[in-house]
């Protein structure tokens, strides 16, 4: 690695924590599921569908906040920069953990809260979702313009590291602290200092932002090229000339507007507020969901028009068909789904904690290999494994022969991912995507990878309660759904996703021009 490697290893470390706080986040509503629905849901005594439907939104609602913060970071990014856009979801991490473990806040006094506020708990989730989804965006975007080529794949897998990290250390906490008290203790309090727990590393990630400098492209964007060279030198030592001479020439044909971007989000909102409308007053269900999908899928008119189809069809698929394959039912809902396998409330907790060491080793495993073996392969053989995990765990559910066999296929499942689509997914997002446009391309992907996520999430616990799918499959329907997105997304790796190793960002750019 050239130039300063502790310089270089600082500042990936500092983005990081917003990979940490990422997976911080989003895994700590796995310890609080059951809690949440005594606390929150079961007060209010609706039907079966309606209680599996409100639990599916509460455990999914911060991942609305990912989709409108994945939205608004390539903005964000583009405008301000990559640094103050991690500052601002630092921010938000914070006044969500405190808002989540006291949703009563400004209208009584801590602790003192009932279901009745279920909603203001749902909004500071949301807020939470947010800086989730700026984080998840420019974390990575900003590993990547610091980083050389050569090591760039191995520095943005830190980031998964982190996500990863930061869901194991959650998983711990939670355990811990369901161990204070009995379950009525839990239900009642103790799944507030789950939630509360967050503020320790948010207020480590803001503070450590302030010590770290704007990313050198995103200077040179911007005309501050004296001091993006000085930053480049302490990265790239003898080659910081050359380097700055590839950005300048990368960034001298004019960017694309803002304005399509602009009309995205516009376009986006307004649709869904308007399906979302119509779908209640005919008494869909799923009104939510369905006017999100289609809502987005219009909003990509504009971006798909100014910068071309390829870029944004293999964007929008890698980011979607990491959450079909299904890995954040096991991520949010382990505890659950070993519950269904007969394990108690400790002890399925103490299994995800399984879960995670699982996902943590095999996400060093790809940080070791992704610049050694390429992104491409690890892809393939990562999506084949869960594939075959996933319709053989379906299948234990089928069969009634739900043990040991069943744990072992949800490890090797996250190990799969954890080896492939977890880490290098990312690295292939940060990388793909030419200078000029790279914020706002990227912020869309990302926004798709959370409306998926969201979706998959929400969707989880209608099938898996659905009294007919399991009557008829013993809860294995939905596993083998997860299956066939894993030979699907094989296949796509196959097919459409170039070859990222050890190619600079501005050579990147070339191959879509070739292409476009």
């Amino acid at each position: 690695m050239k130039g300063n490697k502790l310089y270089i290893i600082a500042l990936t470390l500092v983005a990081t924590l917003g990979g940490l706080l990422f997976g911080y986040d989003t895994a700590v509503i796995s310890g609080t599921v059951e809690s949440l629905r005594v606390f929150f849901i079961e007060p209010q005594g609706l039907p079966l569908a309606q209680a599996s439907s409100l639990e599916g939104f509460v455990v999914s609602s911060a991942l609305i906040g990912c989709i409108l913060g994945a939205c608004a970071a390539g903005w964000l990014s583009q405008r301000f920069g990559r640094k103050p856009s991690l500052q601002i979801a630092a921010i938000l991490f914070l006044l969500s953990a405190i808002g989540s473990a006291w949703p009563e806040l400004f209208w009584g006094t801590p602790g003192s809260g009932d279901h009745t506020f279920l909603y203001h708990f749902v909004t500071y989730r949301i807020i939470g979702g947010i800086g989730v989804g700026l984080a998840s965006m420019v974390s990575p975007m900003y590993i990547a313009e610091i980083a050389p080529a050569d090591k760039r794949g191995t520095l943005v897998s830190w980031n998964q590291f982190a996500i990863i990290f930061g869901m194991l250390v959650i998983y711990f906490v939670n355990y811990a602290i369901a161990r204070q008290g009995d379950a009525d203790w839990l239900h009642t309090t103790g799944w507030r200092w789950m939630f509360a727990s967050e503020i320790i590393p948010a207020t480590l990630f803001f503070i450590t932002l302030l010590f770290v400098p704007e990313t050198p492209r995103y200077m040179v964007m911007r005309g501050r090229e004296e001091r993006a060279l000085t930053v480049l030198q302490k990265i790239s030592g003898n080659g910081a000339e050359s380097e700055m001479a590839s950005i300048r020439e990368s960034l001298s044909e004019k960017a694309p507007s803002m304005r399509p971007y602009y009309r995205s989000i516009l376009s986006w909102a307004g649709l869904f507020v308007i399906l979302f409308v119509i779908l209640k007053l005919c008494k869909v269900n799923s009104a939510f969901g369905i006017a999100l999908v289609f809502s987005f899928l219009v909003a990509l008119i504009y971006p798909i028009r100014s910068y071309g189809f390829p870029i944004i069809i293999v964007g929008v698929l890698l980011a979607s068909l990491q959450q079909f394959i299904g890995i954040n039912v096991v991520l949010y809902y382990a505890p659950e789904i070993f519950k269904t396998m007969g394990a108690a409330t400790d002890t399925a907790l103490l299994q995800q904690i399984i879960v995670g060491a699982v996902n943590l080793s095999f996400t060093i495993l790809a940080i070791l290999t992704v610049d050694k073996f390429g992104r491409r392969p690890l892809m393939i053989v990562g999506a084949l494994v869960m594939a075959i995990s996933m319709f053989i765990l379906g299948t234990t559910f089928y069969l009634h022969s739900v043990g040991i066999g069943s744990l072992i296929c949800m490890l090797v499942y996250t190990a799969g991912f954890a080896m492939s689509w977890g880490p290098v997914c990312w690295v292939l997002l940060s990388e793909i995507f030419p200078n000029s446009i790279r914020s706002m391309v990227m912020s869309i992907a990302v926004a798709s990878q959370w409306i998926s996520n969201f979706l998959v999430s929400w969707t989880f616990p209608m099938l898996d309660k659905n009294e007919t799918l399991t009557a008829m499959f013993n809860h294995g329907f939905s596993y083998w759904i997860y299956g066939l997105m894993g030979v699907l997304a094989a296949l796509f790796i196959w097919k459409m996703v170039p070859e990222t190793t050890g190619k600079s960002l501005e050579e990147m750019e070339g191959y879509w021009k070739r292409r476009g």
